[in-house]
């Protein structure tokens, strides 16, 4: 069953290229982080290499059946034709120890994508594929890779194997070799409607209640990666919050001061990270229902609190004392209000 949402068109048009004559072997799929760009990538890789090597899988829609046995393989991530490039963990051991299919999410990794995994996809590319005429190269995300990484990679997609596709995940596109860029033919993901979020968080989390389900997908703007990161972490309350702030100012700093101590605390720093990104984004909603000084207000409220949450990591600023101050920023939403109380 393919549970995707939102991508119809993305998905015809691969399908569409890959039943075709002659498939492009370099597609560069763009667009908002956590819209679904590297699961559809897995998806469209794992089709691929069940189509190429059973001409009896049916070519309607894009699900393999769960008894696939090609299918079974790339689950497990043992398909000998598939390859796929990602930061790799920081801990030596998961490499030994654990299979890649049972990799815990919160796994924390390298920074890069270095020129030797990229290096190493040579002694591949020296081999036939095994199942197929095909093989698939999934690169998840290109932006992840060192300079030097990427002008390896651009020498396999200037001089491409035979049978190979390579699948490359972007965010930023813009910062990619223009070279890279000019050999591939674009994907672009958009940010999901409200429906199409409501649908895709229920789907990752079937007990979500309405109130909840309400603020992951403002908080998620598009994209259901992002609002699932802030799962669990009270994000209705927190909205509760800073609407009550931007209603009436809390004069006495009742509200920011109980957030600041509780988001403060080090067993908090998730729901720390999550005001962090909330704030400024609770700001820019309200500023679109505003016009005139009112929304000159909201915009310069955003602005600062948008350079206040983006530095706040970075420069270790004390949790307690940016929680305060962010949350001041959305009293000055308030009419009539002219700075906010930090």
């Amino acid at each position: 069953m393919n549970n995707l949402v939102g991508h119809d068109g993305v998905l015809a048009e691969f399908l569409t290229a890959m039943r075709g004559p002659r498939m492009h072997h370099a597609w560069l799929l763009v667009g908002p982080e956590g819209v679904g760009k590297a699961r559809t990538a897995m998806a469209l890789a794992k089709r691929l290499l069940c189509e190429a090597s059973d001409p009896d899988l049916s070519r309607e829609g894009l699900a393999v059946p769960a008894n696939h046995a090609i299918g079974r393989l790339f689950d497990a991530h043992t398909h000998p034709d598939f390859i796929q490039l990602e930061r790799l963990p920081k801990d030596i051991k998961v490499l030994r120890e654990i299979e890649r299919a049972n990799w815990p999410a919160d796994l924390e990794r390298a920074r890069n994508i270095t020129i030797e995994q990229v290096r190493s996809l040579g002694s591949t590319f020296a081999l036939k594929p095994s199942y197929s005429r095909s093989r698939v190269v999934l690169v998840d995300a290109i932006d992840d890779m060192e300079r030097g990484a990427a002008n390896a990679l651009l020498k396999s997609l200037e001089e491409p194997p035979h049978g190979t596709i390579f699948l490359l995940v972007s965010h930023a596109p813009g910062r990619l070799l223009p070279t890279i860029r000019s050999r591939c033919r674009t994907l672009r993901f958009a940010a999901l409607d409200q429906v199409s979020m409501e649908v895709a968080l229920r789907s990752a989390m079937p007990g979500i209640t309405d109130s909840e389900l309400t603020a992951l997908v403002k908080a998620g703007e598009g994209s259901p990666g992002k609002a699932l990161s802030f799962a669990g972490l009270d994000l209705a309350g927190m909205d509760a919050d800073l609407r009550q702030i931007a209603q009436d100012g809390d004069p006495d700093n009742r509200i920011r001061s109980e957030l600041a101590q509780s988001l403060s605390a080090k067993p908090s720093q998730r729901r720390y990270e999550a005001f962090l990104s909330r704030a400024p984004s609770f700001i820019a909603e309200e500023a679109r229902e505003r016009h005139g000084a009112g929304l000159k207000a909201a915009v310069d409220a955003w602005s600062a609190a948008r350079g206040l949450a983006e530095s706040a990591i970075r420069q270790s600023l004390d949790p307690q004392m940016t929680v305060f101050a962010l949350a001041g920023h959305v009293a000055a939403l308030v009419p009539g209000a002219k700075n906010a109380k930090a």
